[in-house]
């Protein structure tokens, strides 16, 4: 028998970022692997010019509003994507929330809860929203899905989320995920890197993934970290915290030696991150930690936080340290000293978490919630 299964991608609206990566990557992988679902999108007006891969592979509904507003959204939802969706076996909900109508056997993505250890780092706004529909959705949803098992935990200790509800669905990259890479030379020029030693961390400057952190050990750090010719370079969008960075780098007098390029191509990070001595990432809170398994596929060695799901994520295969001066000068000498294994067991690790494997592992949980949501 074949399922039919509708993915609600609606909150896939620009800005989203990962959460959307994480989706798209496992659509890529079900388009790879052998299956019994037949799955049709449902999106924002626009998704199929942002994701044409996507459209080509399945049947992609535009909602008749491109979602920018919340409110519009979850009407939505509650009413065209509803009635649109009767006929389906499964709706899996990609944005974690549940509207209160439609399909009652439900699949629900939750890609973290990062807003009940951090609440300031939302607007008051939006936590009301949060604090009031992310629970009960969780509480409705058949079988609820993911990214690593930090996730699952603290949705049982926040929610009192029973494990045998929750299925972990890793995150993974795509196989066509592009190889093309910059010349080390020509990035040194065109981003005014110099001749020494470069370090690369590609995150958004949202207030959570701990810029300040790195400024501060360009300054405070030993030897390695107040190289005059140690270059950072900050690859990542613009986020809510993007100006707080600025001006610490300003006031600490590293407009040399950070460098901003903004969201850079595929074939610049991937570049970057061959040429770099380490992707470090001091993230304090963080559900899966995407660039995490990019810099092992492209060969950088991983220097990271020991927050969230990042020890989960790395294991074995690089630095994970406390978010203190000395262990992260500690864990820069350990990078460049063993940057071969480092990157030998990085690549290695990157072979886990693939598209495919990140499919298989969401057919998993499909035929869990069609069966009626425990594991």
């Amino acid at each position: 028998m074949t399922y039919r299964v509708a993915m609600n991608l609606l909150w896939c609206v620009p800005g989203v970022g990962g959460s959307e990566e994480y989706l798209v990557r496992q659509l890529l992988g079900l388009s790879e692997i052998d299956h019994d679902f037949t799955i049709e999108v449902f999106a924002p007006k626009g998704f199929s010019e942002r994701q044409p891969t996507i459209a080509n592979l399945y049947l992609v509904h535009e909602a008749p509003s491109d979602c920018m507003r919340r409110e519009v959204r979850v009407l939505l939802e509650h009413t065209w994507l509803a009635r649109r969706t009767r006929g389906f076996h499964l709706v899996h909900h990609g944005g974690g929330t549940l509207p209160r109508g439609g399909k009652s056997n439900t699949v629900l993505t939750v890609h973290d809860i990062q807003w009940t250890e951090y609440p300031h780092y939302v607007s008051p706004l939006k936590l009301r929203y949060l604090q009031r529909t992310v629970p009960s959705s969780v509480r409705r949803a058949t079988r609820v899905v993911v990214p690593t098992h930090f996730v699952a935990h603290t949705l049982m200790s926040a929610f009192g989320t029973p494990l045998s509800r929750i299925g972990v669905v890793r995150h993974g990259l795509e196989s066509s995920l592009s190889t093309e890479a910059s010349s080390e030379a020509e990035l040194r020029s065109r981003l005014q890197l110099g001749a020494g030693p470069v370090l690369v961390f590609p995150a958004i400057t949202h207030p959570h993934k701990n810029h300040e952190f790195l400024l501060k050990m360009m300054v405070e750090g030993n030897e390695a970290w107040r190289d005059e010719s140690l270059r950072i370079v900050f690859a990542g969008s613009a986020g809510s915290h993007d100006e707080s960075v600025r001006t610490m780098i300003r006031m600490l007098g590293l407009e040399s030696r950070v460098v901003l390029p903004g969201r850079v191509s595929a074939a610049d990070r991937n570049g970057l991150l061959k040429m770099a001595d380490a992707m470090v990432f001091p993230s304090q809170y963080e559900g899966f930690g995407a660039p995490l398994i990019e810099a092992m596929r492209f060969g950088a060695p991983v220097l990271a936080s020991n927050c969230g799901s990042i020890p989960e994520v790395v294991g074995q295969a690089g630095v994970v340290a406390p978010l203190t001066v000395d262990a992260w000068n500690s864990g820069l000498l350990h990078v460049r000293s063993e940057r071969s294994d480092l990157v030998s067991a990085g690549m290695k690790r990157a072979e886990e978490f693939t598209a495919s494997l990140s499919a298989s592992d969401l057919v998993r949980e499909y035929h869990a919630a069609i069966n009626g949501g425990a594991a």
